[in-house]
Order: C-alpha cells, then structure tokens, then sequence
C-alpha cells in the first residue's frame, strides 16, 4: 500500500503518510523484506502497535514495514514451578498477559493495558507498578541488519536499564522477532512492590494477591490516568507517559525542593517524578489550548483533543521541556521515538 497516512496506525492518531506500508505476518519474509529493503538502500521504518511513536507531519519517506507476526508457543513445562515461553514479535503485549494470568504465569500481571505488541517491550524494557520485562525475559531472538543474520540474545547480554536496552540504543540495527520468558507459575502475583498498587490491593509491599486481582487493580489504576486505550477518550489519544523520570546523581537530587518525590536509583543515583517536576513547573492537567493539551487525568502524557499536528504536540513538549529546565534545571528526556520529527 502506498501514502498510508500513519496517523491512522499511531495511538497519538498524528503522523503524515508512509511512501509504502508493507503488513508482515511471517518471520521469515519479516528477516528477508528488511534484507531486501536494506541492500536497496531502502529508508526502513519498523512499525508495531504505533503505541510508542510520534511520526512528524511530512510522514516517512521510505518503507514501513508493520509486524504482524503472531504465535504464543510453551517450549519447557517440565517443571510444575517454572515454564518457558516463546512468543512472536507481533502478538498485542496486553493479550499476551491476559493470556498469561488465564495460564497462572506469574510476572508481567503488573504491566497489564500498556498498549502495543511484544516486540517492543524488550526494546523500552517496559516497566509498571514495580514490575519491568526484564524479570521474566530470558530470550530475546532478533534480525540484526549490520551482520546481516538471526541472533539470540540472552537476558545479560540485553543491556537493559531504565526504559532502555541494547536494542533501543541502536535502533537501526536489530528488528525483534521473538521474546522468550521464563515464568514462575501459581495463583498469586509476584510481590506487590509499588505503594499505590499496595493502597489500591488494600494490601502491603511485598505481599502477594491473586493475578486477576492484580490485573484487575492495575487496569483500574492505568484508566485512572488515561492509560488504557478508548477511542472515545481524547485522554488516551496519546504515546503514554512523554519524558521518562530524571535519574540524578547525589548532588544534583540534593537540590530538589524537600517534598519532591525521590526513589533510590542505584549506587550514588537518585530517581525523581517527572509528572511532579512538570506540575510544580506551573503545568497541570489538561494545559494547552486547541487541539493538544496535556491529559486531563495525568501531566505526563500529552494527548491529541482532535485536528491536531505533530507539531502543535512538539510544540507543546518544547514549552513543557523547557519550562521544568527553567525551574528545576533539569533536562526531561522524552520516551516516545521520534520519527521526522525533532524535539
């Protein structure tokens, strides 16, 4: 298909249109069309659930290559406390842990309703209420276009961090193909580890609850926030939480005004709220005029009311950006990739 609008295929609905837009359900043709596409000297542009992306007004001027690969497949239940888990690149991540819960594996139940698909959670790390993809990941099985063949990482070989990996620090090199976890099973979550989860279960830190509990509890939350997707709602018009929370060393969260909120982030680091630096910054929910504002139920998404442009948000992420640097002296980096776009 050619000049798809990809505003139709992003969760913020912006986005100018792709010179071609190629759908790819197998793995192997996934591996082949991006080799093929490259030796022509092809721009290529790999597309999942567009949950995660904000594509600049004039579009992309290459190939979109969409995965759609699916297929959720058990490779070792030897163990009745353990099984590993193989699943495409293309399955829709929220699915999958709902599939997981109905199956009493135990591990990614706190990062139920983040939209997009299982490629791309190794890629963020994706994280949630005190869980991240890290802890149950085993294997993550890639096309790496610089060698040009298949590749499996293990989970110590990933470089995974705060948001980030291997494969989020080269985004041009390697195409996910395949995640494999190692899940615990039973009836009841890993430890509740996140306050507000624990105040919602009516719980404490690190206990456990049922996974359909916690399931329950986090979705409940994530609509709270805006979090979960409704195309009724222009809240959730959006690519989730926009700047990632600023990790500072020692000195620089010294300066931190007394009631910020401070998490420790390894040795020497401190972790702190961005969504509560922007707000102290002067920008509450719903700031904005016309088409773009920030969420009415959470400042750290800005959302599309309807009619707007890539750059109307860029514009506003700017003023947000700047405006917390002004006040705190702290640079927000943004989480969404950014594609023909600048910030």
């Amino acid at each position: 298909m050619y000049d798809v609008p990809l505003s139709t295929l992003t969760t913020l609905r912006l986005g100018g249109p792709a010179k071609e837009l190629l759908e790819i359900s197998d793995t192997d043709e996934l591996c082949s069309t991006v080799e093929r596409l490259d030796a022509a000297g092809e721009a290529v542009l790999i597309l999942g659930g567009g949950s995660n992306l904000v594509v600049g007004d004039a579009g992309f001027p290459g190939t979109v290559v969409r995965v759609a690969t699916r297929g959720i497949a058990v490779e070792d239940d030897s163990s009745c406390a353990g099984v590993t888990v193989r699943v495409a690149a293309g399955e829709n991540w929220d699915a999958f842990v709902r599939h997981a819960i109905e199956q009493s594996w135990v591990g990614v139940e706190a990062l139920s309703g983040i939209p997009g698909l299982v490629g791309a959670a190794p890629i963020q790390n994706v994280g949630a209420y005190g869980q991240e993809v890290e802890n149950t990941l085993a294997q993550v099985r890639v096309w790496d276009r610089v060698d040009g063949q298949v590749r499996t990482f293990a989970n110590a070989d990933c470089g995974f961090g705060y948001r980030t990996s291997r494969f989020k620090r080269e985004p041009e090199r390697y195409v996910v193909l395949e995640v494999v976890f190692q899940f615990r099973v039973g009836d009841l979550g890993a430890p509740v580890r996140y306050a507000e989860l624990a105040r919602t279960l009516g719980t404490e830190l690190d206990r456990r609850v049922p996974l359909v509990s916690m399931r329950e509890a986090v979705l409940g939350l994530r609509r709270g926030k805006g979090m979960v997707l409704d195309p009724d709602d222009h809240d959730t018009w959006s690519a989730g939480s926009f700047f990632t929370n600023p990790i500072l060393d020692a000195a620089h969260a010294a300066n931190l005004p007394g009631d910020a909120p401070q998490w420790p982030a390894g040795e020497g680091l401190v972790k702190t709220s961005a969504a509560w630096l922007i707000e102290q910054a002067g920008y509450v929910k719903g700031y904005g005029s016309g088409s773009v504002r920030l969420s009415s139920k959470h400042t750290l998404a800005l959302t599309n009311r309807g009619g707007a442009s890539t750059e109307e948000l860029l514009t506003l992420a700017r003023e947000v950006r700047d405006g917390v640097h002004s006040a705190f002296g702290i640079d927000l980096v943004p989480e969404p990739v950014l594609v023909s776009a600048d910030l």
